[in-house]
């Protein structure tokens, strides 16, 4: 593919999110033929002297300490937040304002009123939301199998997202238990990724009704949620999101179940998927382990021959490469800050069904489409 042209990028942030950024930047065009190359300019951090260590590990060219400084830049065309999510709005806007293309990590926003106001500031941007786990070849392959009607009329969703860390942080001062940073807690760092997977498999969510808990005492984050939904195609959902499901690490899951099949999925069995096929003679149906690294699955014919498994940092490699490839097209990539906004909207209505003790409507239902 001939190239476009190269593109400036500017990093905000330097943490887990900044690494599996760096290493997606660096690895893109080693696995695919992408249309731009990536320059990577600037990273920004408030501690100089870390972020100077990760340039460095990266190879970033510039270190600077303050955002402001970095969004208006003429040499920056590309500005990649991977901050606390109360900063994702105001550098956002500023980004967008300057035309910058915003690739933002999620959620969106603290705030259904701050992600409203970004979208509106990205009106006439690109823009892409790191809901990095539709990349995943095993995921993105589930729903090639929905969208070719293998699964029949959809009964059942079922969204897990469970972790175990949350009684025993490591920093009990990080600023994801720390409201004003975080916004929520598991709502917006686990919830939110489970809310997009089931909307683009199965369709917008109609109303739900859900039970959020804290257990840890004093902790002003929640801790766990429980939800109950109701598709617009008439399938029921349950979904589960909470750091104190002792013994799992980091499991990701969903369930469908359909009037011709059923599909299961488990991040931390990135590379499998388990497919139960209906419509083969009863003596051969029952759940069958597929293993997803190709031939003939996505994404994985550009990382390593078929039975090479392949890792989570090739998620977000696969996420700027489609990215990258919308944008050469101009074309919009999905899911971008119109989609992330639509799942604010769901947390929103998530918190309000807990505090109000009842069903709640979606009063906008999500216009989902392929990536």
């Amino acid at each position: 593919m001939p190239k476009q042209g190269t593109l400036n990028v500017a990093m905000i942030g330097y943490g887990f999110m900044g690494r599996a950024h760096s290493n997606a930047f660096r690895q893109a065009s080693a696995f695919f033929d992408t249309p731009f190359d990536l320059r990577l300019k600037v990273l920004c951090g408030r501690d100089e002297a870390k972020a100077r260590t990760i340039a460095d590990m990266w190879g970033w060219q510039e270190v600077v300490r303050h955002w402001e400084s970095v969004v208006s830049r003429p040499d920056i065309d590309v500005v990649d937040i991977c901050t606390p999510n109360y900063l994702h709005a105001p550098i956002a806007t500023a980004a967008a304002q300057a035309g910058k293309i915003v690739l933002c990590e999620k959620p969106l926003a603290s705030t259904v009123e701050d992600a409203e106001r970004m979208v509106e500031a990205a009106r006439g941007c690109k823009t892409l939301v790191w809901f990095n786990y539709r990349r995943v070849p095993a995921v993105r392959f589930a729903w090639e199998l929905v969208q070719d009607g293998r699964l029949g009329d959809i009964y059942h969703y079922r969204g897990l997202y469970l972790q175990s860390w949350g009684r025993t942080p490591g920093d009990p001062a990080a600023w994801r238990f720390n409201p004003d940073h975080a916004g929520s807690g598991v709502m917006g760092d686990l919830l939110s990724h489970s809310l997009d997977l089931a909307q683009w498999l199965n369709g917008p969510i109609r109303r739900l009704c859900s039970n959020v808990r804290v257990f840890a005492e004093r902790r002003q984050v929640d801790d766990a949620v429980s939800v109950l939904a109701e598709f617009a195609n008439g399938s029921m959902g349950t979904f589960e999101a909470t750091r104190f499901a002792m013994g799992n690490q980091n499991r990701n899951c969903f369930e469908i179940n359909g009037s011709d099949g059923a599909l299961e999925f488990n991040l931390e069995k990135m590379n499998h998927l388990q497919f139960n096929d209906l419509r083969q003679e009863p003596s051969l149906q029952g759940r069958r382990e597929l293993l997803v690294t190709g031939p003939g699955h996505p994404y994985v014919d550009r990382f390593w021959p078929p039975g090479h498994v392949i890792g989570y940092e090739h998620t977000f490699i696969a996420t700027l490469v489609d990215f990258l490839e919308a944008l050469a097209r101009g074309e919009r990539f999905r899911p971008d800050f119109s989609d992330a906004l639509e799942i604010q909207r769901l947390l929103d209505l998530v918190s309000q069904s807990s505090q109000r003790g009842c069903w709640l409507e979606s009063a906008q239902l999500a216009t989902v489409s392929a990536p």
